[in-house]
């Protein structure tokens, strides 16, 4: 199969959605990173997604909308959603809702919920208007790595696997969507993201955070969200994650860093003239820099051959619960706190 990669446009954007509503799949950009979409609605279509990234079959997708009025049909919309959407709609907010008989199986891996969300991306959002249909997408990325946030991160890993990528330029945020789980009594962040759990409290009065955003799932335990259960973001090489002051990390990474061959450190700016002539790359200062950096760091790692990553994290909450989420995941959860 031939993959054609062509800039957003008005011709380009009508051959996607075409492609679409044929149950073909296409990679387009979001404001968090490029999805790998195709007919929620669609079996086989959906199928594609999971062949084309082989993912597993148990890891639930995620429906794009253009329109709160897209759902009708598809999930019950609770007051709290409609209040959440009216807050932060569209945008990088998936709500986790209970789904009608109307979503396949294969979409929801099985589960009874289904999580939607209306991306804020001005060709995200004109590509599911101009196609019509709700579109499941997962990141456009191989199963277990770090996910794409430009077109040549797509095409890199998908060419011959799908037929068209839209290119929209670099994605913003650089992370995947908050997924926030509204089937029970409290919202419950499942999966960080650019919406904390505190602006989603702020909103609706209350919200709770997973205890599995930060460690492994346990042996029978359910994963209702994209990002929970399989390997997710790795890079090729083994990577340890550091937290504490710049001071402690640096210490503790450059006498790890002397002994292996191949490292490379991966860590913020302000700390970098404290790894001296070794190599280091910048993740930004702030937890919001360090998202936007990260999937780009590690898919330049993976370029470079590298066989260790030490990297500098932050204080797991927050804003910065979203980056570290990844970070942790990336790593195999191999934190070290100082």
């Amino acid at each position: 199969m031939d993959t054609i990669c062509l800039p957003a446009g008005e011709e380009s954007l009508k051959q996607a959605a075409a492609l679409l509503r044929a149950g073909q799949v296409v990679a387009f950009p979001t404001e968090t990173v490029y999805g790998l979409g195709a007919d929620a609605l669609n079996d086989e279509a959906v199928r594609a997604i999971f062949a084309a990234k082989e993912r597993p079959a148990d890891n639930p997708l995620i429906v794009h909308v253009a329109e709160r009025s897209q759902l009708e049909g598809l999930c019950r919309v609770t007051p709290t959603a409609e209040t959440l959407m009216d807050a932060f709609w569209p945008g990088p907010l998936t709500l986790l809702l209970m789904k009608t008989d109307r979503v396949p199986g294969v979409t929801t891996a099985g589960l009874p919920s289904v999580a939607v969300r209306c991306p804020s991306h001005p060709v995200a959002h004109a590509l599911l208007k101009e196609c019509g249909i709700p579109i499941a997408a997962p990141s456009a990325n191989r199963s277990g790595r770090p996910s794409p946030t430009t077109a040549q991160d797509v095409y890199e890993d998908m060419q011959g696997r799908i037929p068209f990528i839209l290119d929209g330029g670099a994605c913003d945020v650089g992370v995947e969507s908050t997924v926030l789980d509204l089937t029970g009594e409290i919202p419950c962040v499942l999966r960080p993201g650019a919406i904390t759990a505190e602006d989603v409290a702020s909103v609706v009065g209350n919200c709770t955070v997973a205890p599995s955003v930060m460690r492994p799932l346990k042996e029978g335990e359910s994963a209702p969200s994209p990002g929970m259960k399989h390997r997710h973001y790795a890079p090729k090489a083994k990577m340890t994650v550091y937290i504490g002051t710049n001071e402690a990390v640096s210490a503790a990474i450059n006498e790890r860093y002397d002994w292996n061959d191949n490292a490379v450190i991966l860590a913020h700016s302000s700390a970098m003239p404290l790894f001296g002539n070794r190599r280091v790359f910048s993740l930004g200062d702030t937890p919001q820099e360090g998202a936007h950096l990260l999937f780009r760091r590690l898919r330049e790692m993976d370029a470079l051959n590298v066989s260790l990553i030490l990297a500098q994290g932050w204080k797991p909450e927050g804003e910065a619960l979203a980056v570290m989420n990844r970070m942790a995941r990336a790593a195999a959860f191999d934190l070290v706190e100082l």
